[in-house]
């Protein structure tokens, strides 16, 4: 299996992602469902702490991704959902470097919404992913 990022010619580079990402190959698509913040016993852990959040929350979708058998670099889409984008933007630098330990330097598209609010009470963050398995 095979993960091509596809970027229009002419278009400036995209910076930590990728505009489409193509999956060639007989593979296996999981759809991750959102993740937040939780640890396995489901208590929120970094309350009121936006890059911790970040973090559990990226670490937790790799989790799911590795019970299926694939690996971080299998990730195609994230689709990111924040409460306060001031936060995520005053923490790049943190979150960049959570990101590349976590994922490394594997960019599939993403996307990043902000949201009014998330379900659980206190959560910031909330990372959903589909990946192709080969």
């Amino acid at each position: 299996m095979e993960l091509e990022s596809i970027e229009p010619q002419g278009w400036a580079a995209p910076k930590g992602y990728s505009n489409g990402v193509r999956v060639r190959a007989a593979s296996e698509l999981l759809f991750v469902a959102g993740q937040i913040a939780w640890d396995a016993q489901q208590r929120l852990v970094g309350r009121g702490d936006f890059h911790a959040q970040f973090r559990q929350a990226l670490e937790n979708v790799c989790a799911v991704v590795r019970a299926a058998g694939g690996e971080p670099a299998h990730i195609a889409r994230l689709t990111i959902y924040v409460t306060d984008k001031r936060a995520y933007l005053s923490d790049l630098k943190a979150i960049g470097a959570a990101y590349r330990e976590t994922i490394g330097r594997h960019f599939p598209a993403m996307a990043l919404v902000q949201v009014a609010d998330l379900l659980e009470e206190g959560a910031m963050v909330e990372i959903e992913a589909t990946a192709a398995l080969g």
